[in-house]
């Protein structure tokens, strides 16, 4: 996965650069959104994915299933990403160029992994801390994993918390083993 991440980083970065001298980002996270969809269908996947299909081919089939919802620039976007036969890197050049966006808005997405659904009082101080901690707006995604047994996990950004009981119990045994 960390190989894909470093193809698309580039190409976010570049397409966050796009959007934010012409003012819109909005517009096109929306466009990589839909973009990230249209490349993820299993029908589209294959063809980008298929040596036998022409560059000119695999642009236009993403440029023509955007239709009116891709602009002139992002259509030049995806040539350039055509050209490179990196169409298939869409939906994490989507996620990166989320991630962008966020930071430039001094926001972060938080995805918390817990054994049972967080309460709201529980979630809104999670909130606080997070946000004296990484000094931004925090935006919070749950979900529920009763295989972590209590507490929870937190990935924010790089970073991973672990409070979980499950991971307790491996840093207890890996102790105890050495």
């Amino acid at each position: 996965m960390s190989s894909i991440t470093t193809l698309a980083r580039p190409y976010a970065k570049a397409a966050f650069g796009l959007a934010r001298d012409a003012g819109g980002t909005d517009s096109w996270l929306a466009m990589l959104e839909l973009a990230s969809n249209i490349a993820t269908d299993a029908a589209v996947a294959s063809v980008l994915k298929n040596p036998l299909v022409s560059t000119g081919q695999a642009i236009e089939l993403m440029t023509q299933s955007g239709g009116e919802n891709f602009d002139e620039r992002f259509n030049g976007f995806l040539k350039v990403l055509g050209a490179n036969r990196r169409l298939p890197l869409l939906p994490e050049i989507h996620v990166l160029f989320r991630g962008l966006k966020l930071a430039a808005e001094q926001r972060l997405q938080v995805r918390v992994v817990a054994a049972r659904a967080l309460e709201e009082n529980q979630t809104a101080r999670l909130r606080d801390a997070l946000t004296r901690r990484f000094n931004c707006e925090i935006e919070i995604d749950s979900e529920i994993d009763p295989g972590i047994l209590a507490g929870a996990v937190i990935y924010a950004g790089d970073q991973v918390i672990d409070g979980s009981l499950r991971g307790r119990l491996q840093k207890l045994s890996a102790a105890l083993n050495k």
